[in-house]
């Protein structure tokens, strides 16, 4: 008889189980005993689809890129790239609030026994940015950016963002300073900070927030 095929959504929810079980609980919880019996599977699936927990959790790193990953290139481009870079900011700070449980597991902030991220799983996670090199690179041709180097321009919004992102994770940006009030902010200021005229700036920012719910369509065309 022959094996049974791998069920990539079984695969998926033991990825997200796992990922829930360590962001609440520590590593500590992370045994394949308590991993299969939240997850309503045996023990025995931990390791045949993923060969024990270490290969898990490196499962975990690559399905949370995969998934930003995701996100970005669901900002297609417009007319307006500038608003096309705020919405990647927006789509980025989006999936980590609908993947809090792989956020820090990603980047590498959950210290896990016989883990460590290795620089395959770092590499897999730096792919993603070139989505907003290219659009900062689009940014410097139409002129709204200085010209520079697109891909330190990408990794200085990327610092930014992340940084952000992850003291709203932390709930430690509170009202009036609340995490929409400063990212607005934040995203104009990176747009002016990269050359952008700042009336330019506020104006595809605020366009660029009328696109998240429906990530991928275009922008309407700026009147001249």
């Amino acid at each position: 008889m022959s094996p049974r095929k791998a069920d990539p959504l079984t695969r998926a929810h033991l990825v997200d189980v796992a990922a829930r079980l360590l962001t609440d609980e520590g590593p500590q919880a992370l045994s394949t005993r308590r991993i299969a019996q939240e997850a309503g599977s045996s023990t025995m699936a931990v390791y045949t689809y993923f060969d024990g927990i270490g290969g898990l959790v490196n499962a975990m790193v690559h399905e949370g890129f995969t998934r930003l990953q995701e996100h970005l290139t669901g900002v297609h481009r417009s007319d307006d790239p500038v608003s096309d870079l705020a919405l990647l900011g927006r789509a980025f700070r989006h999936n980590a609030s609908q993947n809090e449980h792989l956020y820090a597991v990603m980047f590498g902030g959950c210290s896990l026994a016989g883990f460590s991220l290795s620089e395959e799983d770092r590499r897999h996670g730096r792919y993603t940015l070139r989505n907003v090199t290219e659009c900062v690179r689009r940014c410097m041709e139409s002129g709204r950016f200085h010209q520079g180097d697109p891909e330190l321009v990408a990794h200085r919004l990327w610092c930014a963002v992340h940084g952000l992102t992850t003291l709203d994770l932390g709930a430690y940006l509170i009202p009036p300073y609340d995490a929409d009030r400063c990212f607005e902010d934040q995203l104009v200021s990176l747009m002016v900070g990269c050359g952008d005229l700042p009336g330019d700036a506020e104006l595809s920012v605020a366009e660029s927030a009328t696109r998240l719910p429906g990530l991928g369509t275009a922008a309407p065309e700026r009147s001249s």
